[in-house]
């Protein structure tokens, strides 16, 4: 598919909007009512798709008039729905029985991706906060759960995801493997291999490369990383960190940046992405302050970027 700099799909995540009501129900069982107006903000906001996060609302938990009901709203303010990301529910987490919840749900997800007319569903293998990513200031800065690294356990991932690919393809939705920190995605040479292992054409992946920039700690360049992900790439978060090293003491810093802002130059990295044939769709993603505000910005100049970057017609 070729799109041009305006109907290239770029969504809102919905990061920044809580998974319950004010008055403390779960949003995703309470229906249209608790959903068009985080949907009616984006749409002002000046977005026309929607990275439906489903720490907002959870399709693989709604039934078939749940989905419609969904999809009725979005469409009320001319919004699509360009990818559905699962978030913390690893197909390989050390509770077996969860891990195998996870897969349900995620072929629940698979299935509402159908019914939704999602082309897109995006996975991980990062697990739930623990009580100190909770308390941190940024949660990124305490310690995380990591993927016991094992043949056996690497070999896991491959199948799970090798068998979600395959569920998925039988209703048309692609898979996007999202990279991560502390897990078999967490480099870019492991989340090739990953990638590779799963050997499937409808799965990628997502070379969220600020999810490593705000690490403290070395990490590897972020042209580096993108150069080896970029030619499996078939979807992209996109968020930026300014960042700090102190030679003399040894400390990094980082916090949470606009895209053109920060360390990593978007407007190479774009540029990067085009000449290896990237043509997913893009979801623009910010923590802190005002997050739908700040993806605008996002992505405004994204669309900027692909003008100058796309042959003209």
């Amino acid at each position: 598919m070729t799109y041009t700099p305006e109907s290239w799909p770029i969504g809102a995540a919905l990061l920044n909007f809580t998974g319950v009501t004010a008055s403390g129900e779960d949003r995703t069982g309470a229906g249209a009512s608790a959903w068009r107006q985080t949907l009616r903000e984006v749409r002002l906001a000046g977005f026309d798709h929607v990275d439906l996060t489903d720490s907002w609302v959870r399709p693989g938990d709604l039934d078939a008039a749940g989905r419609r009901e969904l999809l009725a709203a979005a469409r009320s303010y001319d919004l699509s729905f360009s990818d559905i990301a699962v978030t913390r529910k690893s197909v390989i987490t050390p509770d077996e029985s969860q891990a195998r919840r996870n897969m349900d749900y995620t072929k629940r997800t698979i299935d509402a991706a159908a019914d939704l007319e999602v082309p897109m569903v995006c996975l991980g293998l990062h697990d739930p906060l623990t009580p100190a990513q909770q308390e941190a200031t940024w949660f990124w800065l305490a310690q995380g759960a990591e993927d016991e690294d094992s043949p056996a356990n690497r070999e896991k991932a491959a199948e799970r995801f090798r068998d979600l690919g395959e569920y998925a393809a039988g209703r048309g939705v692609s898979l996007s493997l999202e990279m991560y920190e502390g897990t078999f995605l967490g480099t870019a040479d492991s989340s090739v291999a990953l990638v590779n292992a799963v050997g499937l054409p409808n799965v990628g992946l997502c070379p969220d490369i600020g999810n490593i920039v705000r690490l403290h700690r070395e990490v590897e360049d972020w042209r580096t990383m993108l150069e080896k992900m970029l030619p499996h790439a078939n979807y992209w978060q996109l968020k930026n960190y300014f960042r700090d090293y102190d030679p003399a003491t040894g400390s990094y810093a980082s916090s949470p940046a606009p895209l053109a802002l920060g360390f990593i130059n978007y407007r190479e990295a774009i540029g990067m992405a085009l000449e290896a044939g990237f043509e997913g769709p893009m979801c623009v993603e910010h923590y802190g302050g005002d997050g739908l505000t700040v993806t605008a910005m996002n992505r405004d100049y994204i669309r900027d970027i692909l003008r100058a970057k796309l042959p003209e017609a």
